[in-house]
């Protein structure tokens, strides 16, 4: 997994609420688990007029116009700024995949579903959750602001604006360790792999007929 310990991008405002995990990647392309090769799909109901379907060409596809993905101000942004329940219904961790591969690090919104929000962290994404008030804010200078950018700073959990003002976010600790040093579940099990090893060397020395 990719560590997060700062990262600066343009931002991008979702104006929605609720969006659900169909929404950010569709049924059908749940068909893999590769991990790889969604972000061409992200929003893809929104994004395009046509119904996309997995391993498809998008580069042709006829695009919608007035979805903000779409915009050419928003080209290239890697922040992503939403309402409130961001990520709810299914717990597909496709979304998060669809999220990260399309170059998204950083997720702002009031609140997250949970699940969403515990697979974010399990992939290298960010989410941070604010102030209703200060989104508010947000969305505001967003729009209003052609290449709109913010500095997130993991390590001393603040977020600064362009006119150098910083907001501080929380964040669990364990959380914050395992993204600020690449630690999927997979990469925290390896940290223990000569306890596991001892373990199981001893385990077939007291139990050498499990192993026959």
């Amino acid at each position: 997994m990719k560590a997060f310990t700062q990262h600066s991008g343009v931002v991008v405002p979702l104006d929605r609420a609720n969006v659900d995990t169909d929404m950010i990647i569709p049924k059908q392309f749940l068909k893999s688990i590769k991990r790889t090769g969604f972000g061409p799909f992200l929003f893809d109901e929104s994004r395009y007029l046509d119904k996309g379907e997995p391993d498809m060409d998008c580069s042709s596809r006829p695009l919608n116009e007035d979805f903000v993905l779409n915009h050419a101000r928003y080209e290239n942004a890697s922040v992503l700024l939403a309402r409130q329940n961001f990520g709810c219904g299914s717990s597909r961790e496709h979304a998060p995949w669809a999220l990260e591969n399309f170059g998204f690090r950083c997720l702002i919104a009031p609140s997250f579903a949970d699940i969403f929000f515990n697979n974010c962290f399990k992939n290298g994404i960010l989410p941070i959750e604010l102030d209703e008030k200060i989104v508010d804010q947000l969305f505001d200078s967003v729009n209003a602001n052609e290449g709109y950018s913010l500095a997130v700073d993991l390590e001393s959990q603040q977020i600064t604006l362009p006119d150098g003002s910083t907001i501080a976010f929380e964040v669990d600790s364990f959380r914050k360790h395992c993204l600020l040093n690449g630690l999927d579940d997979i990469a925290l099990t390896l940290e223990d792999a000569d306890t596991i090893s001892a373990f199981e060397e001893k385990h077939k020395q007291t139990a050498p007929w499990l192993f026959a």
